[in-house]
């Protein structure tokens, strides 16, 4: 199973374990509205138990149908449609599911039918809530925004990182041929492609700065098998395979380049306003520094050697010192690391 499915998995656990607990409130609320003294009290059909493992089926059943239909579609069919369009056609077809359901058990002389629509109105505003936090969740990037509700970075913490900078060659070129309005479709399909090997290798999308994308990984998973290094050729074998459609879209197969290093970070939740993770740290500068001697050198990976000496690189890769280089800013020189592939 890849990263991608095994994330999906986990939405749709966590979305079958809040809708069980919304059945079993439901069932709860019921239980004491028909023992208020508003109430004229339960019929003699009413049982507690009964009433909790039907909600708590219907929550099971809903996330399973409903929530899987959000997750494994609405979600990757329609990820680039405006936020507000998903979330109010999601829940309009929800709604008309249960009317539609309403409407045939009346038509069979159902007495509960009007339970049955009063649960189908709430369902209906648990589904959009359960819309909007995905699509929040989309946003800030898997696991970021559980990140910042539940506080792990208010109180800043030092980890061990590896990040990559991949820039896209010649883009002001290619802005200036394209004009700006095309440009940011390229931009836009560019960063929607790259997207699945970056999860397929544990790595996550930190930063979009222009035409450049910033990825991390912790240190453990981007050295395991040298999936920091897999990562930018998995990307670039699987640009080729779209390579007709950016042919025919904008006469040209984007190509990038990458510096990649590693070291310790300060991880801490920012912003008022516009909250969010940040890392800060002297590494993030020196990666972006490596990246821009990609051009200088004509190679379309340089690691550091502090990476290197980390990896497994077997014989996937060769790899070529480039010497030591002073970096802007740098007083020590850093000794560099082309990497290619061994074939």
């Amino acid at each position: 199973m890849n990263r991608r499915t095994l994330l999906k998995m986990r939405q749709l656990g966590i979305v079958m374990l809040t809708w069980l607990v919304i059945g079993i409130l439901i069932a709860i609320y019921d239980h004491l509205v028909l023992h208020t003294q508003n109430s004229a009290g339960p019929s003699s059909q009413y049982s507690f138990t009964t009433s909790l493992l039907l909600n708590m089926s219907l929550g099971l059943f809903g996330a399973l149908v409903g929530g899987g239909f959000q997750v494994f579609f609405i979600n990757v069919k329609y990820h680039d449609k405006p936020y507000g369009k998903t979330i109010l056609a999601v829940t309009v077809s929800f709604i008309l599911i249960i009317i539609t359901i309403n409407i045939v058990l009346r038509a069979i002389a159902m007495p509960d039918s009007a339970r049955l629509a009063k649960n189908g109105l709430v369902w209906a505003v648990v589904v959009a809530i359960t819309q909007l936090m995905l699509q929040i969740n989309s946003k800030f990037g898997p696991g970021t925004f559980w990140n910042i509700l539940r506080g792990k970075y208010n109180t800043p913490k030092e980890e061990r990182k590896i990040f990559m900078f991949l820039d896209i060659n010649s883009s002001t070129t290619i802005a200036e041929h394209l004009g700006d309005k095309k440009y940011h479709e390229l931009l836009k399909d560019f960063f929607n492609d790259i997207t699945n090997p970056i999860l397929d290798s544990k790595g996550e999308i930190y930063q979009y700065v222009g035409d450049e994308v910033v990825i991390a990984w912790q240190y453990e998973d981007g050295i395991q098998n040298s999936k920091c290094i897999d990562c930018f050729f998995d990307i670039k074998r699987h640009l080729k395979t779209k390579e007709a459609k950016y042919l025919q879209y904008y006469g040209l197969l984007p190509s990038f380049k990458a510096g990649i290093h590693c070291g310790h970070v300060i991880a801490g939740e920012i912003g008022v306003m516009k909250r969010d993770i940040t890392y800060s740290g002297d590494v993030l500068n020196t990666t972006s520094r490596i990246q821009s001697l990609c051009k200088e050198f004509n190679e379309e990976v340089i690691v550091s050697a502090d990476l290197a000496a980390g990896l497994r690189l077997n014989n996937h890769y060769k790899a070529e010192a480039l010497g030591g280089i002073k970096l802007r800013g740098k007083e020590k020189e850093m000794q560099l690391i082309a990497l290619r592939p061994a074939s």
